[in-house]
C-alpha cells in the first residue's frame, strides 16, 4: 500500500473546501430548481445531478489531499479502526461542519436571500430515519468495499451514483452526512431542514454507518492485514500500529 501523504494543514483546508462546496451545491441547485420549476419531481431531479456531479469532482480533485471524507461519521469509522490519529479526525470533523455551513451561507447570498437563516423544513417520522440508516450504511459499505479491494479510482464514479439513486428512493433524499444536515439548517430552501429534526437525522445517520462498517467487515474482511484507509480515490492515511491488548 503506497501512502501519498500531504502536510496536515492542506488536508483539513481540503476538508473544508470540499464540505462547503458540496453543501453550495446541493443547497444552490436546489434554490435554482425552484426558480426554474414549480414541479417538486424537476427540482430535485436538478438538485440530485448538480450534487451527484459536484460530489464526483471533488472526490478527484481533493480526494489525493485529504482522502476526500467529507463526511463526519467517515471520519469516525476511520477513527473507530485505527486508520487515521483522533487529533487529525477531530480537526477534520470541525471544519467539515463549518465548511457545511459556510456553504449554505454562501448558497444563500449568491441567490440574494438573507445570508443568515435557519429552515422550516421539518424532516421528520421513523420512516424518514430508516431512510438515513439506509444511504448512511450504503455509503459506508460502498467507500469500504472499494477501499477493501483497491478499487478506490472508482470513487469519483461509483460514490456519486450511490448518493444520486438514494436521492430517488429513500424516503430522506439521502443526506447520510451529519455536516450536511448541520449545514443545511442553515437555510430555509428547498433542501434545508428544520434544527429541530438535525438530532435524530445525525443519531440514525451514525446507526447507517455503524451498519455499514459491520457490512464492510463482513463482506471484505481483512483478519491480519492492515486494511485500507477510507480515503479516496487512494489512500492518504497511514493506518497506526495496533493496539498491545491485540494480536
Amino acid at each position: 500500500m503506497v501512502i501519498v501523504s500531504h502536510p496536515l494543514g492542506r488536508r483539513v483546508v481540503a476538508e473544508f473546501l470540499g464540505t462547503a462546496v458540496l453543501v453550495a451545491t446541493v443547497v444552490g441547485s436546489g434554490i435554482m430548481g425552484t426558480i426554474l420549476s414549480n414541479d417538486f419531481a424537476v427540482i430535485l431531479i436538478l438538485n440530485a445531478l448538480a450534487t451527484v456531479a459536484a460530489l464526483g469532482v471533488l472526490i478527484w480533485m481533493l480526494g489525493p489531499i485529504s482522502g476526500a471524507h467529507f463526511n463526519p461519521v467517515v471520519t469516525g469509522v476511520a477513527v473507530a479502526r485505527r486508520e487515521m490519529r483522533p487529533v487529525e479526525a477531530l480537526l477534520y470533523v470541525i471544519v467539515q461542519i463549518a465548511g457545511a455551513i459556510c456553504g449554505a451561507l454562501v448558497a444563500n447570498f449568491m441567490f440574494a436571500l438573507p445570508v443568515f437563516q435557519t429552515s422550516g423544513h421539518q424532516r421528520t417520522g421513523f420512516p424518514i430515519w430508516v431512510g438515513e440508516i439506509i444511504a448512511t450504511a450504503g455509503l459506508l459499505l460502498i467507500i469500504g468495499a472499494l477501499t477493501r479491494t483497491g478499487r478506490g479510482s472508482l470513487g469519483p464514479v461509483l460514490v456519486p451514483a450511490w448518493i444520486g439513486a438514494a436521492y430517488f428512493f429513500t424516503s430522506s433524499t439521502s443526506f447520510a452526512n451529519p455536516a450536511v444536515t448541520i449545514g443545511r439548517s442553515f437555510t430555509d430552501t428547498f433542501s434545508g431542514i428544520a434544527p429541530s429534526s438535525v438530532p435524530l437525522f445525525i443519531v440514525f445517520q451514525i446507526v447507517g454507518a455503524i451498519v455499514g462498517a459491520l457490512l464492510t467487515e463482513y463482506f471484505y474482511p481483512r483478519r491480519g492485514v492492515t486494511p485500507e484507509p477510507l480515503d479516496l480515490p487512494a489512500a492518504v492515511h497511514q493506518p497506526l500500529p495496533p493496539r498491545e491488548d491485540q494480536p
